[in-house]
């Protein structure tokens, strides 16, 4: 569902969140009636964005070994500057991103007793610009402030701290009297092939911290492995785990309630193990449901949708607000 332009403008704070898989949009992999209804759930997200035109967007994102890696794995971090990957299709260039803004947050988050580290020179891959090309068609010139939350790298932080990250966040943005996009990207239930540094052998291991540098020929090897294990997905084989749409709509209804008692008790391990290796993204929709709930007056829900599409390796989603 999509929003009328005059509500959006008539609000200081949004709210955008929105699975994203490496396979969206592979016809070969879903039906085409899946396709067109994801489609239109971008497009109405779209909508919403272009409508609200915000001052700044501050987006949590997980990353997928491309920007940050076991030589030195924080729990968040926030991009001064950035510049995307390019890895599943995605565009490669640098994201608009205000560096004086972007070091208050800064300075903020740090003063609210969160340790939010910084890089003047951030990547960010399909994980922070996949929902820009996908509803937009573009990312180059929003005015995106990124920040990375630990999603799949051990130890992840805890969904309290999240939570709190989130907030921290949420009360700088409302002292600053600017129009303020919240957004997120990943998950819901998402067991794709993560790979584990428990048990790598020594070639995935050097992968893993950082210092096999053959990094175009790795990432067409991975791209190729996850597209072989969406096929077998699709035809109900692993080795990836079955999508849960239940545990889906459930944290759906819990983030929509803000019911942060719930939402805080959950952890790294119960949600791995109930919505696959990559369930744990969904900790950066936390964050942007905190700092969007810390900020506005009156938030509304705008938009809901939701389709678990095997092939995709994604119960897919998108949530939208405004307040």
């Amino acid at each position: 569902m999509s929003t009328d332009k005059g509500s959006a403008i008539d609000r200081q704070f949004g709210l955008v969140c929105a699975s994203h898989t490496p396979l969206l949009h592979d016809r070969e992999l879903a039906s085409a009636d899946i396709c067109d209804t994801v489609q239109h759930s971008f497009a109405a997200m779209g909508e919403l964005v272009e409508s609200f035109e915000a001052d700044q967007i501050i987006q949590f994102s997980p990353d997928h070994f491309h920007a940050f890696h076991y030589d030195n794995m924080p729990s968040f971090c926030i991009g001064a500057a950035a510049e995307s990957y390019g890895d599943y299709g995605t565009s490669t260039g640098a994201l608009q991103v205000d560096e004086d803004f972007a070091l208050a947050v800064l300075d903020a988050v740090r003063d609210a007793d969160v340790d939010l580290s910084v890089s003047f020179s951030m990547i960010v891959d399909h994980g922070f610009v996949q929902i820009w090309e996908a509803s937009l068609g573009a990312f180059a010139d929003l005015p995106l402030i990124p920040i990375f939350v630990n999603a799949i790298g051990y130890p992840l932080p805890s969904y309290r701290r999240a939570r709190q990250l989130g907030e921290a966040v949420g009360k700088f943005a409302k002292g600053t009297g600017l129009r303020i996009l919240f957004a997120a990207s990943g998950g819901l239930s998402h067991d794709p092939v993560v790979p584990k540094i428990k048990g790598a052998d020594q070639a995935l291991r050097a992968r893993l911290v950082g210092r096999d540098r053959s990094a175009t020929e790795l990432q067409l090897k991975r791209e190729a492995l996850v597209r072989e294990a969406a096929r077998a997905a699709m035809e109900g084989r692993g080795p990836c785990r079955p999508l849960n749409p239940d545990w889906d709509r459930r944290f759906l209804a819990l983030l929509r309630n803000r019911n942060w008692a719930e939402l805080d008790a959950m952890s790294a391990e119960t949600v791995e193990a109930a919505a696959g290796a990559g369930g744990n993204e969904v900790l950066c929709w936390i964050a942007a449901m905190a700092a969007f709930s810390t900020a506005a007056e009156t938030p509304q829900i705008i938009q809901q949708d939701y389709v678990a599409v095997p092939g995709w390796i994604a119960g897919l989603a998108h949530l939208s607000a405004l307040g």
